[in-house]
C-alpha cells in the first residue's frame, strides 16, 4: 500500500520545512511507500517557494498551489484530489502532530481498519501546551458529538486522521470549506459503518507562527456540519429499514 500525506499550509514559512522533512525521515525509517503533498493555501509569505524547493529536492514530495479564496477544507480537498495513495493521512503544517503517529496510523490500516482516529484524550496520549480555553471548548464539542452519534471516539474534531482511499471516495462530495472538514470526514465514515481504530497520539502546541483557528466562526460551522450529517445518518438508517421490509 502507498501512503499519501496531505499537509495544508497557509503562511507556515517558519515551520513547514521541518514538518515535511521530519515526516519524510520517519516514513523512510519505517519503509513505507509514500508521497507527501504540500498544499499551499494562498500563502502570502515564502511558503510556496519552500514547498517548490522541497518538491525539487525530493521525488516523493509534491507542491500544490491554491489561489483565493483560501480555506482549510478547500486545501484538504485539493490534496485529496491530487493524492494517489491507497491510504490518506491529513496532517497539520504547524508541527503539532507527531510523525511517529503517522506510522502507527498506517500500521493500523494494514491490520484491517478502514480509518484511524487519533485521540489526545486517552491513556497513553501526550499533550503539550494546549490552551485552556480551547481545551474546554474541545471537550464540550466532542462530548456533544459523542452523544449525538452514539460513538466512543472522543477527539473527532482533530484534523489528524487516516482513511483508506475507498472510504474517502464513498463519502464524497465533501462539502466543508473550512476547519469543519475535520468533523465531516470522520462522521460521514462512521455513519456508513466503516471500522475505525482509536489510538493515543502526541500533540504539541505551536512554537511559532500564527494559528489559523477561529473559534467564533468554527462553532456555527461545526454545528451545521454535525447536524446535517446526523440527518444523513437518520436517512441511511431509514433506507436500510425500508430495504429490509
Amino acid at each position: 500500500m502507498k501512503l499519501s500525506v496531505i499537509i495544508p499550509a497557509r503562511n507556515e514559512e517558519i515551520l513547514i520545512e521541518k514538518v515535511v522533512l521530519d515526516i519524510l525521515e520517519e516514513l523512510k525509517r519505517a519503509s513505507i511507500s509514500n508521497e507527501i503533498i504540500i498544499v499551499d493555501d494562498n500563502s502570502g509569505d515564502s511558503t510556496p517557494e519552500i514547498a517548490d524547493r522541497l518538491a525539487a529536492e525530493h521525488h516523493s514530495i509534491r507542491a500544490v498551489h491554491r489561489g483565493a479564496p483560501n480555506g482549510f477544507g478547500r486545501a484538504i480537498k485539493e490534496g485529496i484530489d491530487n493524492a494517489g495513495g491507497d491510504v490518506i493521512v491529513t496532517v497539520m503544517g504547524d508541527a503539532s502532530d507527531d510523525p511517529k503517529d503517522i506510522v502507527r496510523y498506517f500500521r493500523s490500516i494494514e491490520e484491517g481498519y478502514d480509518c484511524v482516529f487519533g485521540s489526545r484524550f486517552v491513556r497513553g496520549a501526550v499533550v503539550s501546551d494546549y490552551p485552556l480555553h480551547k481545551l474546554i471548548l474541545n471537550r464540550l464539542a466532542n462530548a456533544f458529538l459523542q452523544v449525538l452519534f452514539l460513538t466512543g471516539h472522543n477527539d473527532l474534531t482533530n484534523a489528524f486522521k487516516a482513511y483508506k482511499r475507498e472510504v474517502i471516495e464513498s463519502i464524497k462530495p465533501i462539502e466543508s470549506l473550512y476547519f469543519n472538514i475535520t468533523v465531516e470526514l470522520p462522521l460521514k465514515a462512521l455513519i456508513r459503518g466503516y471500522r475505525a481504530a482509536s489510538i493515543p497520539i502526541n500533540w504539541y502546541g505551536r512554537e511559532s507562527g500564527v494559528s489559523k483557528f477561529s473559534i467564533r466562526d468554527l462553532g456555527r460551522r461545526y454545528l451545521y456540519t454535525s447536524l446535517y450529517i446526523w440527518l444523513q445518518k437518520v436517512l441511511i438508517r431509514d433506507d436500510i429499514k425500508d430495504k429490509g421490509k
